[in-house]
């Protein structure tokens, strides 16, 4: 068995629609392939944030129109975790098949567990589905208890981001990887789950993919967490002249840094923090690099290590 990695891949870097996700795969499946090349063991995790998006409007906008009831939350986690496990995983093989790499690729629909008393319930932030007009946004919160956000287009129902606990079918994830097999996991996150008597109920959340591929990662014993962006490197003073691009972070530098506000709270500011998870949980390194650089980073020339 080679080093194993798991591999995080940004929602965005799978395109907004099927078609233009059916193509930009095709590039992501050949930056697997290269790691399987070099002897690595991969785990894959992605996100899921503008396709979930895409599903959640079709079917607000379908019960608007009287055509169809709008979909539960985690049902549409669940929708997009499939598809998009299915474009990657077929592009995935057809990129195996042609470099005669003898290895299976399977796509495993996760639910993950989060504590129902955990305070992101209390103040959701994390903003979904089509933007309304306040007074359908406040018909539709009387009809459903739904949470909305003003925001500048309009109103948007917000939900809760919690902690991940526990991976459901992380065993069954875990036999796959002991076969050799590459494996597509936790999409989007996970599909939110709260246990109530024993039994595995649904709850409305969104579980950032960059946690949960933390959790992977500790859980399949992985040796590097590598989460691919749309970025080369992590940056100070990102986006203006006095911008630094940083090779290497300590958890003592990445800490300061934070402080400073230098991280994005919606970009690069959960990806650092995921990263730190697994540093000092296992003394390991993780690495941040954009989807076309992940080769060269592993093997030294770009990418921002974070280490103890």
């Amino acid at each position: 068995m080679g080093k194993r990695l798991v591999i995080a891949l940004g929602g965005n870097a799978l395109g907004s629609t099927p078609k233009e996700q059916l193509e930009l795969v095709k590039k992501t499946a050949s930056t697997i392939a290269d790691l399987v090349e070099e002897g690595y063991d991969v785990v894959v995790g992605h996100g899921n944030g503008p396709q979930v998006g895409m599903v959640n409007l079709a079917f607000d906008t379908s019960e608007q129109q009287g055509m169809t009831p709008a979909m539960p939350f985690t049902e549409c986690v669940a929708i997009t975790q499939s598809y998009i496990g299915y474009h990657l995983q077929q592009a995935l093989q057809n990129e195996l098949r042609e470099r005669n790499i003898p290895k299976d690729v399977a796509t495993i629909v996760t639910q993950i567990e989060v504590d129902e008393n955990d305070s992101a319930f209390q103040d959701p932030t994390k903003p979904i589905g089509s933007y309304y007009s306040n007074e359908e946004a406040q018909e539709i919160a009387r009809k459903t208890g739904y949470t909305f956000k003003e925001f500048p287009k309009g109103y948007r129902r917000i939900v809760a981001s919690p902690i991940p606990l526990a991976i459901v079918e992380l065993e069954a994830v875990r036999k796959l990887v002991a076969q050799d097999t590459i494996v597509i996991t936790v999409g989007g996150g996970g599909i939110p789950v709260i246990k109530k008597d024993g039994r595995y109920e649904g709850i409305a959340a969104v579980i950032d993919k960059d946690r949960a591929c933390t959790r992977l990662a500790l859980d399949v014993g992985a040796d590097m967490l590598i989460i691919l962006t749309n970025v080369e490197k992590v940056s100070l003073n990102y986006g203006t002249e006095k911008q630094i691009d940083l090779d290497e972070l300590t958890l003592e530098e990445a800490e300061n840094y934070m402080k400073e506000g230098q991280f994005g709270t919606g970009s690069m500011l959960p990806k650092v923090e995921a990263c730190m998870e697994f540093v000092k949980k296992t003394g390991g390194r993780t690495l941040i690099t954009s989807l076309e650089k992940a080769k060269d980073a592993l093997q030294g020339r770009t990418g921002t290590i974070i280490r103890a």
